[in-house]
């Protein structure tokens, strides 16, 4: 697997986002994720979410906020049939893990590799996060003002851009990236020796034209996922 490029110049639409726009751009497509999340950072702690239907909480902004983790909306997702994973470099917070070990669903969304440090998201293949932040309250814009970190990243629905960045996670997720690792000796569970999702093809045939979803955002067929059965 190559990681050691510079691609040629081309222009492409994309959004620039900051501090609370991770949130509003980044989560709230997560959250309504149809087909796929995928997700890679260095760090990883848990995330807490606006959601309605949850207690109410602590005030923000003059009104009381409900809030759940985000690990129980991936745990949704993932019960209805959308691929979520999560690639990460290190240990998980104390509040994470206890968080993770309520969802057992979710055992199988989460790998370690000591390497990694991009920041990632990609939502139904459609939206493409990448950027500074890590999966934090403090780097995703979750936190009130003046306690988010100074984050910035780009949002784009590129073709292009979509398809390689989403090759290259499927790669690290599947263990290409293992052999000749000079920190192979010292990682605990090396990715190429895990059980894996099926190889991407390398050239992907186009996906079936769609009827655009209400949203607006287009959404596409993430990479070795399979493809959905028409409704009837």
């Amino acid at each position: 697997m190559d990681l050691d490029f510079v691609r040629p110049r081309r222009s492409v639409a994309l959004s620039l986002v900051s501090g609370r726009g991770h949130y509003e751009s980044v989560v709230a497509a997560v959250l309504e994720a149809q087909l796929s999340v995928w997700i890679a950072t260095a760090n990883l702690k848990e995330l807490m979410v606006e959601d309605p239907r949850a207690a109410p909480g602590r005030r923000r902004g003059g009104r009381r906020a409900a809030y759940r983790s985000v690990l129980a909306v991936l745990d949704e997702l993932a019960g209805r049939g959308v691929d979520v994973r999560l690639l990460h470099a290190g240990v998980p917070s104390g509040p994470f893990a206890r968080e993770w070990a309520r969802h057992p669903r979710l055992r199988g969304a989460l790998r370690l590799c000591p390497r990694l440090h991009l920041k990632a998201v990609v939502v139904d293949g459609a939206l493409l996060y990448l950027g500074s932040a890590n999966w934090t309250g403090a780097g995703l814009g979750a936190k009130g003002a003046g306690r988010r970190n100074f984050e910035l990243g780009i949002v784009t629905d590129d073709t292009e851009l979509l398809d390689e960045v989403q090759a290259i996670y499927d790669g690290i997720w599947r263990g290409l990236g293992c052999k000749g690792c000079k920190l192979r000796a010292s990682c605990d569970a090396p990715l190429d020796t895990l059980i894996s999702p099926p190889a991407v093809p390398e050239q992907q045939p186009a996906p079936p034209p769609r009827r655009p979803p209400s949203s607006g955002r287009r959404r596409r067929r993430a990479p070795g996922s399979p493809p959905r059965t028409p409704a009837t």
